[in-house]
């Protein structure tokens, strides 16, 4: 397992039970590096939506058990927030949930000559995620770049 996904597991193994005693739900954990900083980033969610003080309760908590735990190297900057409206679509819960709504797909690579592609999710299994356009179209989740929520504004 790469450093990155080490740090990512291990955050999300400190703060699952602190979203859990707040009756938060633990939406992602990503450790990225954005020009020449290392960003840990958690997401949480609530229904009704997270505030500013409820990222700053998680901030807090979390940030003292990473100052003694230590275990990440590198300096990073820690940052908790709402996972926003066009949140990624990355976990089987995600899924579940966004069955017969309506979804946006960017490909890696084009198939069918797209790489773009929008339609309500109709089912997805650990290799493949179906949607409806005009017609029902299958794609590997493996040529998957990004799913998330579609929202007309």
């Amino acid at each position: 397992m790469a450093k990155r996904e080490d740090y990512e597991s291990m955050t999300e193994q400190i703060v699952t039970p602190i979203t859990n005693e707040h009756q938060f739900e633990l939406v992602d954990v990503e450790y990225v590096k954005e020009g020449s900083n290392w960003y840990l980033r958690v997401y949480i969610d609530k229904p009704g939506g997270i505030t500013i003080d409820d990222c700053e309760l998680v901030s807090r908590a979390l940030s003292d058990i990473l100052d003694e735990k230590d275990f990440i190297s590198d300096a990073y900057i820690l940052e908790v927030s709402s996972p926003g409206l066009s949140r990624p679509l990355k976990k089987e819960k995600d899924f579940a949930r966004s069955i017969g709504m309506e979804v946006e797909i960017k490909l890696y690579k084009p198939v069918n000559k797209r790489k773009d592609y929008c339609g309500v999710l109709k089912a997805y299994d650990a290799d493949t995620v179906t949607i409806e356009e005009d017609e029902e179209i299958v794609l590997n989740r493996s040529d998957i770049a990004l799913i998330r929520l579609a929202f007309d504004f």
